[in-house]
């Protein structure tokens, strides 16, 4: 059974850093699409950065390019999200996903959305992050 569970996060003040985490279990695949989705109320959960593992490419949301950092662990099946200069337009709730049929030619937040993970992919529980002004 695959489970994904994210950690890290919390409330802070803008200007600001986080870094999240997700572990994954429940599968052996070495070369696949992982991705940060966040969501706030009433909005539809959107792709943040994604990555392919195994030493593939990293795709970034205009809205973090340059502030946050999404990389693999040296354990299997990590996943981070180095989150600098937060905003409080950057308040929501986080989440890892992982699937392991999106082609790495697909692995990008302009066509990786939270459709293709409702279809075939796996969703972590969700961390909170709140940044105040």
């Amino acid at each position: 059974q695959v489970q994904l569970v994210e950690s890290g996060g919390g409330s802070l003040q803008a200007g600001g850093s986080l870094r999240l985490g997700c572990v994954g279990s429940g599968y052996t695949y070495t070369r696949y699409c992982m991705a940060w989705f966040r969501q706030v109320p009433g909005k539809e959960r959107e792709a943040v950065a994604t990555i392919y593992t195994g030493g593939g490419p990293t795709d970034y949301h205009d809205f973090v390019r340059d502030r946050f950092t999404v990389s693999q662990g040296n354990i299997k099946r990590t996943l981070y999200l180095q989150m600098n200069s937060l905003q409080p337009e950057d308040t929501a709730v986080y989440y890892c996903a992982a699937d392991f049929l999106t082609e790495e030619r697909d692995c990008n937040v302009g066509r990786y959305s939270s459709a293709v993970v409702a279809s075939s992919g796996y969703w972590g529980q969700g961390t909170q992050v709140n940044v105040s002004s």
